[in-house]
């Protein structure tokens, strides 16, 4: 059943006041070391109350040369450039490496979004200075259009507004069972923002006045966490393996089913009672209740950030840096006072004389302290001719050694209280090499270690919460724009309903791969790493690449453009880009677009092959050329050895030739000119009337007397023959 209004109020009210008194002297002091912190010659704050009205009364000197806020700017500036980042480690349940950095950069997200490095400052200042700070978590609404809802980290200026359970045992208030963070709101304000609440003029109904005053209405953000029992079952999987449900999270009927089957002693169900804690928050105003929710967390959203806390006789004190410093400052604050009231009581006239020395001359000495005349007369004898005595120069006022001493053991004493000495203010000391003077600074950081440490503490548990925020928040699906610690930004979907943790899907048009991450799917736990920020780092990556570039040129064609990706310039994003294109066309190996370690392996073994191929290749060539350079030599014997022979036969046939061609001229010479007149006639006509050759398929004749006469073979035919005059005899081919 649920509580009443009255009844939570009344609770509310009995915890705030029971926090109040716990907290009353720590916060009383803390009040005061903020106001010595900020102490300047105007408020005086570093002077006693008392020590002040004497000597104003008096009116005494009173300086302020405040030393303990150059100490605590050292501690909290050193912070500030170093704030330690919130990292995701995969713990199990399909949790990968790549998940968990999504997650890490939705975290990082909530910070950018949030302005998150602001409040972690704020804190460090109060806790440095006084002794605690904090900072809040809170839930708004992505944007006026929308009804989705995101985690924002707020800042909280005034740490004197928060009050947590009184009864913590762990130092970052991981077990609170409440808090509240209040305000005393003007009664008008509070009108126009709760119309509906009505106050009382006057005391509440529970006697509590400092909640409902005549222009102020104290409100108060009241967070209570109710702890309740259920059963977390051990169901199991069909693979084997077992998987965790708590009862709250199951469906009636799988929930009833586990129930009846543990009920009849059933050995495969496992179940246990856990906590189930469910944080409840409500607006507390005055004496009423202006707004009522749950917070979906499981912790109270009120991270602390503690200096030193501790507690003596059952009373909490608290505090930073400065309570340590308060009386080195008030002794350097005196001592500098005194010696200036020293210096100021000595005469500062430079001269005396006897009034009858400078008596008619006035003139002359009552401008001596501030013109140079070229002389100073006087009456070295009176009326009566009696010598009077000379001015006399006066010695000029001197300091104090007391007073100047008191001083030097007083900063002193500032820097053995802070454990900064000289070489942490970066002043030159006995220290000659660089790695020295890191040394002693790293001494008296190690000093104040215990504050840094304090706020890593505090970040790792904002990182909790995250963790335990991000499922239960973002429960819809949504595209984030998340950003890398380098400033890379990336495209994420979160899709609750997707059933691994991390899908990557590449967009081969766009050259980009789109992340679709479920923050339910696996687990995850939460590591700070302190050290420089990412500024820092870059800083200080950018000085040591550039030495190594000077030393040894030739790396800007393999770190060139991680080179850039570190540079602090306009166009260094530009540069990056064509070093990187640079690179990958002469070295892709170099950024990873090259080939894998197996994949060169292949290329050096398939480049060794291609090398045996090419020497084969030239081998067998080689051979080839030979062959056809014999092939060559023997058709050349062959042709030469066809040349003789065709020599041979030509010479035989022109032989032959010849001798019939002798044959013939006898033959011809011996015979009649008319018979060789009427033979080339009778030649000459059957020339003439022969067929075409194509068709002719008789050679032509010559009449067997002629061929008697030429002494050429007469051919005898079976077939009637003609003529004696027009028998013929083959003619000799042309």
């Amino acid at each position: 059943m649920a509580d009443k209004d009255e009844d939570i109020i009344a609770r509310a009210h009995r915890r705030f006041k029971e926090a109040q008194e716990w907290e009353g002297d720590a916060r009383q002091r803390f009040k005061n070391d903020v106001e010595f912190l900020y102490a300047d010659p105007d408020n005086q704050a570093q002077w006693d109350a008392a020590v002040r009205a004497r000597r104003q009364i008096s009116g005494l000197p009173m300086v302020t040369i405040n030393k303990v806020h150059t100490h605590w700017l050292h501690v909290v500036n050193q912070m500030k450039e170093n704030l330690p980042a919130i990292t995701v480690k995969p713990t199990g349940d399909e949790a990968t490496y790549e998940s968990a950095q999504i997650y890490g950069a939705v975290i990082r997200h909530i910070q950018v979004k949030s302005q998150a490095a602001t409040a972690y400052k704020i804190a460090a200042q109060f806790q440095v200075g006084a002794g605690i700070g904090y900072w809040r978590l809170v839930t708004e609404y992505a944007d006026d259009n929308s009804f989705d809802q995101e985690i924002r980290i707020k800042q909280v200026p005034d740490p004197l507004s928060v009050y947590l359970d009184p009864h913590i045992k762990n130092l970052d208030g991981s077990d609170a069972r409440f808090g509240f963070i209040y305000e005393d709101m003007p009664r008008d304000k509070f009108e126009d923002k709760y119309p509906r609440v009505k106050i009382p003029m006057g005391a509440d109904n529970n006697g509590v006045q400092s909640w409902i005053m005549k222009d102020t209405v104290r409100t108060a953000n009241y967070y209570e966490v109710e702890t309740r029992k259920e059963w977390l079952y051990a169901i199991p999987n069909d693979d084997g393996s077992m998987r965790f449900v708590r009862e709250s999270e199951m469906e009636a009927n799988e929930r009833a089913l586990y129930a009846a089957a543990h009920r009849e002693d059933s050995e495969v169900v496992m179940r246990r009672r856990v906590d189930k804690k469910t944080v409840r928050l409500y607006v507390i105003a005055g004496n009423a209740i202006a707004e009522k929710g749950i917070w979906p967390g499981a912790y109270v959203p009120i991270i602390r950030v503690p200096g030193e806390e501790i507690v003596i006789e059952g009373r909490l004190d608290r505090k930073g840096l400065i309570r340590y410093q308060k009386d080195a400052q008030r002794a350097y604050n005196y001592n500098a006072s005194a010696a200036l009231e020293y210096g100021a009581l000595q005469s500062k006239s430079p001269w005396t004389a006897p009034v009858e020395a400078i008596e008619g001359l006035e003139n002359y000495w009552s401008t001596a302290n501030t013109q140079n005349h070229a002389y100073l007369p006087w009456n070295h004898k009176d009326e009566n001719g009696d010598p009077i005595p000379p001015p006399q120069r006066q010695q000029p006022p001197n300091s104090s050694p007391a007073y100047l001493e008191g001083m030097q053991v007083a900063e002193r004493e500032l820097m053995m209280s802070s454990g900064q000495y000289e070489a942490t203010f970066s002043e030159q000391g006995n220290e000659i090499s660089g790695v020295s003077i890191t040394k002693r600074q790293k001494q008296g950081e190690r000093v104040t270690f215990h504050f840094p440490d304090a706020l890593n503490d505090a970040l790792r548990f904002t990182g909790v919460q995250l963790i335990d925020l991000i499922p239960k928040v973002y429960d819809t699906r949504r595209v984030l724009r998340i950003m890398a610690e380098d400033g890379e930004q990336q495209t994420v979907v979160i899709d609750p309903k997707q059933t691994e943790a991390l899908r990557m899907e590449k967009v081969a048009q766009e050259n980009r791969v789109n992340a679709s991450f479920n923050p339910n799917v696996g687990r995850y736990e939460v590591v700070v790493d302190a050290g420089p920020s990412y500024d820092t780092k870059r800083e200080e990556a950018f000085e040591a690449l550039t030495n190594l570039i000077v030393a040894n040129p030739a790396m800007a064609q393999v770190i060139g453009d991680l080179y850039m990706a570190v540079a602090d310039f306009p166009i260094a994003d530009k540069l990056r880009e064509r070093m990187r294109n640079w690179i990958n066309a002469t070295n892709p190996g170099v950024v990873g677009d090259g080939p894998t370690p197996k994949e060169q392996q292949l290329l050096q073994q398939l480049q060794a092959a291609a090398d045996m191929v090419k020497q084969l290749s030239e081998a067998l060539a080689e051979k080839d050329r030979a062959l056809d350079i014999e092939n060559r030599r023997l058709d050349m014997e062959a042709l030469n050895h066809l040349a003789l022979r065709m020599e041979n036969e030509r010479e035989a046939i022109t032989a032959a030739f010849k001798a019939e061609t002798d044959r013939l001229k006898s033959i011809l010479g011996a015979l009649d000119p008319n018979i060789l007149g009427l033979i080339a006639e009778k030649l000459g006509t059957e020339v003439l009337m022969a067929p075409n050759p194509g068709e002719d398929v008789n050679p032509p004749t010559l009449d067997p007397a002629a061929a008697y006469a030429m002494g050429l073979p007469t051919v005898t035919d079976s077939s009637p023959q003609p003529q004696a005059s027009q028998a013929a005899v083959p003619l000799p081919q042309q």
